[in-house]
């Protein structure tokens, strides 16, 4: 029998229906569309605010995978950036919450030891996985995801992150002006602080983390330091031989390389804190977090997350001395040399209603290639 509160922790984030699953599959309106491979949900409610939620496909295969769930009082974000293939950031996506619920339901609470359960939790499922399936399909241990996950639970933000996505909020400072504050911490080797940290973990490995093709990468090979999978670098036991030479080292690993433990922060959301943005590195490779912010707040809500990417996709064709109507015309694969698979989730928090028992319908939000078509979601046109 559940306790009082885990029947509101229940309630609370419960969700009823998944109805906006995406495929980026054929489409009777590609040939019309502006850009085929960008999808965004325009705006949603959710029990304090809104919010909005944009997809750009660039591998041929998306990795990214990404939710929002809704309930009566609460809210889940989770933006999974997948690398070696889509089977990790995909198994996330259908794990990840369920395991926030059961942990969260036991304890009747929602708190950063709950959250970070879920995530392990997540880990050892993935990892039970790649075990079942090593030796038919021995690249599933090479198959690794990225991991940001919020929750906005009684007035308080919940985040947890492994790799380098970014969670990011908008906060209103003086003269009416807004201010971003990065609330995530990237693991990844371009950092000196996690080249710091995983040559004081390895301290007799002089390649831990070494400069190949002008990127500092954990053992030449992968730039994220935490993650769920790529369990040839967490286990002797799923080492790959020569036949797979973009993961193979010389020598098995004695300890593991990567780890799962996620960075996790909460915050009591205060007044002047008016949206958050969740974002797959892709976004960040071409916005700063004061650039996303400023056009977050001076641009109308609906379609914003559309806008952000519109935006990136402007900047990562101006790199390349393209304008982006041209980068329209490039598939996906080859759109990779340009930028990244990217999700955005902005989240609007109104503080009139984060006191009041807001009724809004349930729902589920599900960027992924999915059987279901993407009638639930439209194409962004003349937002910039």
């Amino acid at each position: 029998m559940f306790s009082w509160l885990a029947r509101i922790v229940s309630a609370c984030l419960r969700p009823v229906r998944r109805y906006a699953r995406m495929n980026k599959g054929d489409s009777s309106e590609s040939s019309s569309i502006e850009d085929a491979l960008l999808w965004y949900k325009d705006l949603e409610k959710h029990s304090c605010g809104e919010f909005s939620f944009a997809v750009v496909q660039a591998n041929e295969v998306i990795e990214d995978h990404s939710q929002v769930e809704t309930g009566s009082g609460a809210m889940f974000v989770g933006v999974y950036d997948g690398h070696g293939g889509p089977e990790a950031s995909r198994f996330i996506g259908d794990h990840l919450f369920h395991h926030l619920m059961r942990i969260a339901r036991e304890n009747g609470t929602i708190s950063e030891d709950i959250l970070r359960g879920a995530v392990s939790a997540t880990e050892d499922g993935f990892l039970t996985l790649v075990r079942r399936t090593y030796g038919i399909k021995p690249l599933i241990a090479a198959v690794g995801s990225c991991c940001l996950a919020g929750v906005i639970w009684k007035g308080t933000l919940y985040v947890a992150n492994l790799g380098d996505s970014r969670a990011v909020i908008g906060s209103l400072g003086g003269s009416n002006k807004i201010v971003a504050e990065q609330l995530t911490r990237e693991h990844n080797a371009s950092k000196e602080e996690v080249r710091r940290e995983l040559r004081s973990s390895h301290p007799e490995d002089s390649q831990i983390v070494v400069m190949k093709h002008g990127t500092w990468r954990i053992k030449g090979i992968i730039q994220v330091s935490r993650s769920i999978g790529d369990a040839y670098l967490k286990r002797p036991e799923f080492s790959l031989d020569p036949s797979f030479p973009r993961f193979h080292m010389p020598e098995p690993i004695r300890r593991p390389v990567l780890t799962a433990e996620p960075s996790i922060c909460s915050r009591v959301l205060q007044p002047n804190d008016k949206f958050l943005i969740f974002a797959s590195d892709g976004l960040w490779e071409h916005l700063t977090n004061q650039e996303a912010a400023e056009i977050v707040y001076n641009n109308p809500r609906a379609g914003i997350a559309g806008r952000l990417l519109k935006a990136a996709l402007n900047e990562a064709a101006r790199k390349r001395e393209m304008r982006y109507k041209d980068l329209q015309k490039v598939e996906k694969g080859i759109r990779r040399f340009f930028h990244d698979d990217i999700t955005v989730v902005v989240v609007f928090v109104d503080h009139d209603l984060l006191a009041k028992n807001i009724t809004v319908p349930e729902l589920s939000v599900r960027g992924f290639v999915d059987t279901v078509g993407p009638s639930n979601f439209k194409v962004v046109q003349g937002l910039m």
